[in-house]
């Protein structure tokens, strides 16, 4: 018997749209309610809605989905317009915790939710800008 691997985007993988959607509230949702993620929730404005939009069109291009924020403000330069808030390993890991109850309350595949934390674990660590 042959295994055949899954040559779908994530995003498709993912269930498109809706299910990204409903990923990027989960994980805002987390990030407003966990009281472990608060150092990160004082780095976004009282309302979340521009963060969540702005990370559901990223998401959207960086999981093979339509390229949604490149088309609406360029290239997403993820650094530099982060560069103002103090990233460290405590927030990497604030950012990765919101995203994994996200991702468990979400995606009901195992195997796709470890693969989408291990790369959102690059992303995020890719973030940082302090030295630990």
């Amino acid at each position: 018997m042959q295994i055949q691997s899954d040559t779908r985007t994530l995003y498709q993988r993912i269930g498109g749209e809706a299910k990204l959607r409903r990923l990027v509230q989960r994980f805002y949702k987390h990030m407003d309610e966990l009281p472990e993620a608060l150092p990160i929730r004082w780095m976004h404005a009282d309302n979340l809605q521009t963060a969540e939009d702005k990370l559901f069109m990223f998401l959207s291009g960086w999981m093979g989905g339509p390229q949604l924020y490149i088309e609406q403000f360029g290239h997403p330069r993820l650094r530099m317009r982060h560069i103002s808030f103090s990233i460290g390993e405590a927030e990497r890991d604030q950012w990765i915790q919101c995203m994994k109850h996200a991702l468990d309350d979400v995606i009901g595949d195992e195997i796709l939710r470890t693969e989408l934390l291990q790369a959102l674990y690059g992303v995020a660590d890719f973030m940082r800008n302090q030295p630990e």
